[in-house]
């Protein structure tokens, strides 16, 4: 698509690879040029955390605000009661409501340092559905709401569509989401002049729904844009890792392994995710992506840097990369590794290496931690490990000992007191 942006929103988007598709460029570039437009991003409060995974779309919401347009960051304290079907094989476990407000408080903590919260004409927003959706009354929704709505159009959509042709079941529960989804955007527009919906590409359907319902209700005219799904180049998908989630919140994945995350991006990767994550001018994550052999690692660390800087402050970006510095080209421990304490209690009568393995999260089960020690893959104080009957007392962990998993993957465990 040949199109060239008015905009400074519309160019990052296009330029630095955020945008999949977009309901109307042309009338959406001209919104963007001639005021300020306000945007929202709904985020449903499954986890304590947000993750990797969240960060594009958080990413997008920061370049909203820094080109001088207002986001919104919708908390889903009701639609998390219902549950996002979208592309998911099975109905997500449903959470009650201390939960969910405890997983928003978690959520907060990450938009506070990626946008500025206030009152002025481009402050973020930060806002929870459950204030419209809580207290809608059955009946009245149905016949105001409701009736806008095409059952066969809704079955038609690729997220609905995919979970029916598997013959996996979808509940009238969750069936009602695109439809509660779609009231938001319509309460957004209404509130609060909310004129732009963004998400991931799976969330194309909902929005489309939407603008649709916003329509049909107020006739007025409001936008979608969506940001591609993201996989890394060896295919896995975007946040994901062996050891699990990589969380945004220091409390659930300390800022090293955040840093490490991004640390071992595939070479092939790195001058993508340095448009998509950093600030760092075009020109120059370009120039950092092209950089081949040995020096692509220091493109890595730019990006590891770049990225942890953002989410956790520059003290813990460069208490990361002095940690992984001394913990692979010193051979040393490193102050900042994740580390395992254990109580006299639980090595009164010995703990193996394998059990020691698995908890300190280099391995997800005893079987893949015999693995890792027959194939030579593991460590202990940097000398090879190579008997998975090993037993440590005490005595052994009366200083810390360093575990290893590969050449990347590192966990400190030591003895209480």
């Amino acid at each position: 698509m040949t199109y060239h942006p008015k905009s400074d929103f519309m160019a990052v988007m296009m330029q630095r690879g955020y945008l999949a598709d977009c309901t109307d460029y042309q009338a959406l570039d001209d919104a963007l040029s001639t005021g300020v437009v306000t945007a929202y991003i709904g985020y449903d409060a499954t986890a304590q955390s947000l993750h990797v995974g969240h960060l594009l779309n958080i990413m997008m919401l920061r370049w909203l605000q820094r080109t001088g347009h207002k986001p919104i960051t919708l908390m889903g304290g009701g639609t998390t009661k219902v549950g996002d079907p979208s592309f998911r094989s099975d109905e997500r476990p449903l959470l009650g409501p201390e939960q969910i407000d405890a997983n928003i408080e978690g959520m907060k903590q990450v938009f506070a340092k990626y946008l500025d919260y206030g009152e002025g004409p481009t402050d973020a927003l930060m806002l929870n559905n459950a204030e419209w959706l809580d207290g809608l009354n059955y009946l009245d929704f149905l016949r105001d709401i409701g009736r806008h709505f095409s059952v066969n159009r809704m079955l038609a959509f690729e997220s609905v569509k995919s979970r029916l042709d598997r013959e996996q079941s979808l509940s009238f529960l969750e069936f009602n989401y695109m439809i509660l989804q779609a009231y938001d955007f319509l309460e957004l527009n209404r509130r609060y002049d909310c004129v732009l919906q963004m998400g991931g590409s799976d969330q194309w359907g909902n929005i489309v729904n939407g603008i649709d319902l916003t329509r049909r209700v107020l006739d007025h005219q409001i936008y979608g844009l969506t940001s591609p799904l993201l996989t890394t180049s060896d295919g896995r998908k975007m946040g994901k890792s062996q050891g699990g989630a990589m969380w945004l919140n220091a409390d659930m994945l300390s800022p090293y392994e955040f840093w490490q995350f991004w640390r071992n991006s595939t070479d092939a990767d790195v001058g993508r995710f340095l448009k998509l994550y950093t600030e760092l001018p075009l020109d120059e994550c370009t120039r950092l992506g092209a950089l081949a052999g040995s020096e692509i690692n220091d493109a890595k660390i730019v990006l590891a840097n770049e990225v942890t800087t953002l989410c956790h402050g520059a003290e813990a970006a460069a208490a990361a990369e002095a940690t992984a510095r001394e913990v692979f080209e010193k051979g040393g421990v490193g102050d900042d590794l994740p580390t395992l304490t254990l109580t006299p209690a639980d090595v009164a009568e010995g703990i193996s290496i394998v059990q020691l393995i698995v908890r300190a999260g280099l391995a997800k089960s005893g079987k893949e931690a015999k693995r890792l020690i027959a194939e030579n893959g593991a460590r202990i104080d940097d000398a090879p490990l190579t008997d998975a009957g090993l037993m440590l007392d005490a005595g052994a962990l009366s200083s810390p000992v360093k575990l290893s998993a590969g050449k990347k993957r590192h966990a400190l465990v030591k003895l209480e007191g």
